[in-house]
């Protein structure tokens, strides 16, 4: 309904994730590079890890484009709440491998057998795993005697575990080792900066249509950045609403105050602000006092031997 008012084709502030709008960062230049360079050289297991909202599975659908240029074939898991024989349903089912049968050992040989035949095509199967941090450890598990289908010199299925910082967790416990052993690549989403903030939003607003027309204030814009801090999918909720709320009061552009009252309705005004930074004379303190701390414990210890000596003599 504001589309017109700001001069828009379409709402830039979608919360689905599509591909177009994906904002290429440093750190998102650099997991998009990761993600591709590792299927290409056919690595096996790569690892996407990032917080909420940081645009993991918005990335993921880019990567998904681009391997759909390719030509190769992909399966794409984006709820593995599943169990084992679910996840094996959906992932062949994806790949468009017809398989009649319930029986493992015949449903890997399937598996298998089409894995080579792409192979021979000189085609990279690949399989992205979305909100991975809710699979099971025995659904880990074999996914990862999956990579286990190989040649002399090649793993013949790529795959992609895309997940939150619990999924990290999660491959750190004991009887997953072997799994985290044969992840070959990790990356890694984090959230914006203020200036990639204002990108962010720029970017998004020239995509939708647009015409350079200031549409949100810079305090505006440094708020968002200060009440998300940084989350794109955060980022995204308060600038819609603010534009809502901003075409309803029929002013232009959006101000920090509409991003402020946005917040307290979102709650997001509740959060302990981050510490600022300590001043340069403390910081140049507490250098000080790190360098002096070696010495200091030595002083310690030679006190510690010299009080020993002085109970043992009176003894």
């Amino acid at each position: 309904m504001y589309k017109s008012f700001f001069g828009l084709r379409e709402n830039p502030f979608n919360v689905n994730p599509d591909p177009r709008y994906l904002f290429m960062t440093r750190h998102t230049e650099e997991a998009l590079a990761c993600l591709t360079y590792g299927i290409q050289t056919r690595r096996g297991f790569i690892l996407l890890t990032g917080e909420v909202g940081t645009g993991k599975t918005t990335l993921l659908n880019k990567l998904l484009d681009w391997l759909h240029q390719k030509q190769m074939p992909t399966a794409f898991v984006f709820n593995p709440r599943l169990s084992v024989r679910q996840l094996f349903d959906f992932m062949l089912a994806d790949f468009g491998i017809p398989c009649e049968t319930q029986m493992k050992s015949q449903v890997l040989m399937k598996l298998n057998h089409w894995l080579l035949e792409r192979y021979r095509a000189g085609q990279t199967a690949v399989l992205v795993i979305d909100e991975a941090q809710n699979l099971s450890p025995e659904a880990l598990e074999e996914i990862r005697l999956l990579t286990n289908l190989e040649t002399s010199t090649e793993k013949l299925l790529q795959i992609v575990l895309a997940g939150q910082p619990e999924l990290e967790a999660k491959l750190n416990q004991p009887q997953l080792r072997q799994l985290r052993q044969r992840i070959t690549l990790r990356c890694k989403l984090h959230p914006l900066t203020l200036e990639e903030t204002r990108g962010y939003i720029r970017e998004r607003l020239r995509i939708a249509g647009a015409d350079g027309e200031a549409i949100f204030s810079t305090e505006a814009v440094e708020a968002v950045h200060y009440y998300a801090r940084g989350i794109p999918r955060v980022t995204n909720l308060l600038c819609e609403h603010a534009l809502i709320s901003t075409f309803a009061d029929q002013a232009k552009p959006v101000a920090s105050s509409t991003i402020e009252a946005v917040a307290r309705e979102f709650d997001l005004h509740q959060f302990e602000p981050a510490a600022s930074p300590a001043p340069a004379g403390e910081n140049q303190s507490l250098m000080e006092a790190l360098r002096a701390l070696p010495e200091l414990m030595e002083r310690l210890g030679l006190a510690e031997q010299i009080l020993s000596g002085l109970r043992e003599r009176k003894q």
